[in-house]
């Protein structure tokens, strides 16, 4: 007869060889009683023992593998948004699940409190909220439900609902909307470690009556524990960003000036890591208007800092001098130098009069121009679609003193303004020279129905250089667009 073959698990070869023959048959009657009844630890066979922690040893291997995958695939996601919903695919896997719902509810009250699903919409969340918070499984952990009754000091707390339709003392209501929305059993575990501390809860729901066994509970501890880790990293850098956010926009202006005969319109959108670029409009005296746009070097808080520094320097100078550019941008040259020698930024001061007879002989509006390191301004009429000339000059704090001559030129009624930042063009991934080709033939192609409209325009614009839009996570540039359009006045 042929030998036994044991299995071979991952390539590990058994560690005892086959033996050579099989045993003779053992009758019943040949056995002492004591051993007929069940077997022993003598009856099995050392193969079968050899076999029994193969069979084991594959089962770890087999969870291992998995949960190293799941934290591999954890450990991409790039937002505290990407995390949850991977976290929420997740578990339904580990636990045999086939919806669920994550609550975010950070025990520091410092937020982002949301909520998100696993196949379930907005309504079905909605219709789970309902039920009152001391009888969902989310709210009972995070209100700090006693440990797990019958387990081991420090065991994780769970709230399982193997049966919601035949459990006795259920809550009403949650065997109503349980009904309504078809799950019949739910497992919740909470989002919560030691150094992480509590985040939120996660629940997932099962079409029939059922609950995971103690192998799919602790596959799933082990691996909200690393989620939770990573979870809390998403959320200080969003809430860092949102940080950031926040004090830019409060750094910029908040709403824009109302000028006789003239219309603003901003589109600006602030890459991950929170830049420089910056923008204004301010009425000046005798009604004229000032307008300005720069970015200031580097990232971060810092760079945001200097950014509301530099603009509240350049409108009180050109609340003082307004009608010289120059004169505004040599001041803000000096300021720059003086405080913070080790950074430099571009800026861009254009000072426009009230209307008046231009160069041309027509009503329109005329304009001053200066600029250090900044991308010239574009001109978007029914005749023209033109940048304007400007003279080459570096940016503010790269040489020893900074100066350079202004630049006039007209306006017609009709006429647009576009001032923009060069993230724009960056953002088109071409060369200079194609970027700023590609930017006049999206402003040459504004459809004559909104050229009476900035905002359409500045739209427009960024749609056309833009197709994938400004929504780009990992794209560094910041881009800012100021549309002007001026009327008679």
């Amino acid at each position: 007869m042929s030998s036994r073959h044991l299995p071979k698990v991952a390539g590990i070869d058994p560690a005892l060889p086959s033996p050579a023959h099989n045993p003779a048959p053992t009758s019943p009657s040949e056995r002492p009683q004591s051993e007929s009844a069940a077997p022993t630890a003598q009856d099995v066979s050392p193969v079968d023992q050899l076999a029994a922690v193969q069979d084991r040893l594959a089962g770890w291997i087999s969870d291992l593998t998995t949960l190293h995958e799941l934290t591999e695939r954890l450990a991409r996601t790039g937002t505290l948004d990407e995390a949850l919903h991977e976290l929420l695919r997740a578990g339904a896997a580990l636990v045999g699940a086939q919806r669920g719902m994550i609550v975010l509810e950070p025990a520091d009250g410092q937020g982002p409190e949301t909520t998100v699903g696993l196949g379930l919409g907005p309504a079905e969340l909605g219709t789970i909220e309902t039920i009152p918070r001391s009888a969902a499984s989310y709210g009972r952990i995070l209100d700090g439900l006693p440990e797990k009754s019958g387990g081991a000091e420090g065991a994780r707390t769970e709230v399982a609902h193997p049966d919601l339709r035949n459990e006795p003392d259920l809550d009403p209501r949650q065997r109503e909307v349980a009904a309504r929305l078809g799950y019949a059993a739910s497992y919740a575990i909470p989002l919560a470690t030691a150094a992480a501390g509590r985040l939120g809860a996660a629940v997932w729901l099962y079409d029939e009556p059922t609950e995971p066994v103690e192998r799919q509970r602790h596959l799933v501890g082990l691996y909200t524990d690393y989620a939770t880790e990573h979870l809390a990293r998403q959320l200080e850098l969003t809430r860092a960003r949102a940080t950031a956010d926040t004090l830019r926009e409060e750094l910029l202006p908040s709403r824009l000036p109302r000028i006789p005969g003239a219309r603003l319109a901003v589109r600006h959108r602030t890459g991950p890591r929170g830049g420089g670029d910056w923008y204004d409009a301010l009425p000046l005296p005798e009604g004229a208007l000032g307008l300005a746009i720069g970015s200031v070097t580097g990232s971060g808080p810092s760079a945001v800092a200097a950014m509301g520094r530099l603009r509240a320097s350049l409108r009180a100078y050109a609340v003082m001098e307004g009608e010289d550019p120059v004169a505004v941008l040599s001041d803000l040259e000096l300021l720059l130098r003086l405080t913070e020698p080790a950074r430099s930024a571009t800026a861009l001061f254009v000072y426009c009069e009230p209307a008046a007879v231009t160069s041309g002989g027509a009503q329109g509006r005329q304009f001053v121009l200066a600029g250090a390191g900044h991308c010239p301004p574009l001109i978007i009429g029914e005749r023209r679609t033109e940048f304007v000339e400007t003279s080459l000059s570096a940016p503010l704090g790269m040489l020893s003193c900074w100066e350079a001559p202004s630049v006039e030129f007209d306006a017609a009624p009709g006429e647009t303004l576009l001032l923009y930042s060069d993230g724009l063009l960056h953002r088109t991934g071409e060369p200079m020279d194609r970027a700023f080709a590609r930017l006049q033939a999206a402003a040459a192609s504004v459809p004559a129905a909104v050229r009476d409209d900035p905002g359409a325009i500045a739209d427009h614009v960024l749609h056309t250089v833009l197709p994938d839009g400004l929504d780009a996570v990992d794209d560094p540039e910041d881009v800012v667009l100021l549309a002007a359009r001026f009327d008679e006045a």
